[in-house]
Formats: structure tokens, C-alpha cells, sequence
């Protein structure tokens, strides 16, 4: 990691734990970082269900975890006739401090666009939180050397055209898409080449201090084992976690997780 950033471990819970279950969890976590803390320089956030938020917000909030409430999707608008779609409005008013925008399951999974990407982006930033932009190659644009410039426009679509202030108060999180249930392995040196062709196009069309400012995450079948080593890469800011942020004692593992 490049000096003078906080590094941000997120944990995505993804479509798992009811409320009691989320709340069970959190109590988990709450106890492991009681006992152990949480590293100078390093922020945690996690983002349960919709239907676990507001559980997993007070839970937070009276037994004073050291973690930060994030979701896992928003819609653009801020209210309407969109049955079953929640507002970047109505996740404020819990609190909540970062929204996953863009994930790779969204894209693939519901035909989510740079262009719909950028309007969560939008409103997610006028409600005062912080967008944690999901960007990855497949497997085929890789294999096509298509990797670097798929990844670098799906930033600028997203995020050219705003100030370098607004630009650099947001992260980004790099998902290699080929490297998840394929059977292949992303590296630290995978992650750290693309963090920092992402941290050049962001200087290209946002300033060199937004460069600076932007946090990068990696996000790809993260463990204990493999944390320390990716944050330790210079343009690694921090780790989107799935599966293992639902294991309290792993993810403490890997928000602890030193080179």
C-alpha cells in the first residue's frame, strides 16, 4: 500500500444470514475485535442483507464495534414504482457508510451497465456515503490481452467527469472475474499490476491528487493466508471479502492480517 491512505477491509456477506443470524455474527465480531482491536491505519467495513441492516445497525451501534455499516446494492432513484428496489436515500437514514456499486455477480447475474453503475454512483454520493466500485475482466477479455484497457474504461465510465476531490474520496474494488470458481489463481503481482493501471487512469482523467487519494481494494477469493501479502502490494488499499467474511474468526484474520 502507498503511504498515508487507511486501508479498508470490507466483508460482503452477499445473499446470506437471516437477521438472527446476522446478528449472531456481528456479536461475533464484536468480541474478536474487542479482544484483539483493529490495526492502526486500517478500517473495517461489513455489508449484510437488506433485511439484516437494521439489526445489524444497532447491534453496532450500542455495543460499539469498530466497524463501519455498508450495503450491498442501491437503486438510482430515491423513491418511485420500482417494486422491491432500495434507495441510497433510505440506506442514509440507517446509517449506513459505504454501498457496493457495480459487483461482478450484479453485472452478470442482472445485466447491471457502466452507465446504471455510474447512476448508483450518483446517488449514493448525494446522500452522503461512500461508493465502493466493483470493476474485473473475464476470462476471455483476459486471454484476449483485453484485461487492462476493459478494466480502465469500466473506471472511467463510472467515474470521469467528477471533481478530483469526489473522485478520491471513493473506492475502488478490482475483482478478477477469471480468477473466480475457474480454477485459476490471481497473484499478488496480478493485483498490484491492475491497482495500479487503475491508479494511472484515475490521475488521467482525475488529477494526480485523486490518484493519490483513491483506495484501490482486491476482492477475489481473499483468505487469512493470502491478506497480508495483497495488502502489502504498493497500490493494494484494502481487501473486498465474500465467503470468508462469514466466518468471524477468518475475518478477523484477514482485518488483522499483516506481510
Amino acid at each position: 500500500m502507498t503511504d498515508g491512505r487507511v486501508t479498508l477491509v470490507s466483508g460482503n456477506w452477499k445473499m446470506n444470514e437471516n437477521h438472527f443470524e446476522a446478528l449472531k455474527l456481528v456479536q461475533e465480531l464484536a468480541a474478536l475485535l474487542r479482544a484483539s482491536g483493529v490495526p492502526k491505519g486500517r478500517e473495517v467495513s461489513i455489508h449484510p442483507s437488506f433485511t439484516s441492516l437494521r439489526t445489524v445497525q444497532t447491534a453496532v451501534e450500542t455495543d460499539h464495534v469498530p466497524v463501519a455499516l455498508g450495503a450491498q446494492n442501491c437503486h438510482f432513484e430515491d423513491r418511485g414504482a420500482f417494486t422491491g428496489e432500495v434507495s441510497a436515500e433510505m440506506l442514509a437514514k440507517l446509517n449506513v457508510s459505504y454501498v457496493i456499486a457495480g459487483h461482478s455477480e450484479r453485472r452478470t447475474y442482472f445485466g447491471e451497465t457502466d452507465l446504471l453503475v455510474r447512476r448508483k454512483v450518483d446517488a449514493i454520493l448525494a446522500h452522503g456515503m461512500r461508493p465502493i466500485v466493483c470493476v474485473g475482466e473475464t476470462l476471455d477479455e483476459r486471454s484476449a490481452g483485453e484485461a487492462f484497457s476493459r478494466v480502465t474504461h469500466q473506471v472511467a465510465e463510472v467515474l470521469s467527469g467528477r471533481s478530483g476531490e469526489v473522485v478520491g474520496g471513493v473506492v475502488v474494488a478490482y475483482e478478477p472475474l477469471w480468477a473466480i470458481g475457474t480454477g485459476e489463481t490471481a497473484s499478488v503481482e496480478d493485483a498490484e499490476q491492475m491497482c495500479a493501471a487503475i491508479r494511472e487512469e484515475v490521475g488521467r482523467f482525475a488529477g494526480a491528487g485523486a490518484a493519490a487519494s483513491i483506495r484501490l481494494q482486491y476482492g477475489g477469493s481473499v483468505t487469512p493466508e493470502t491478506a497480508g501479502a495483497l495488502l502489502d502490494a504498493k497500490n493494494v488499499d484494502g481487501l473486498l471479502v465474500g465467503g470468508a467474511s462469514l466466518d468471524a474468526e477468518r475475518f478477523v484474520g484477514i482485518v488483522r492480517a499483516q506481510a
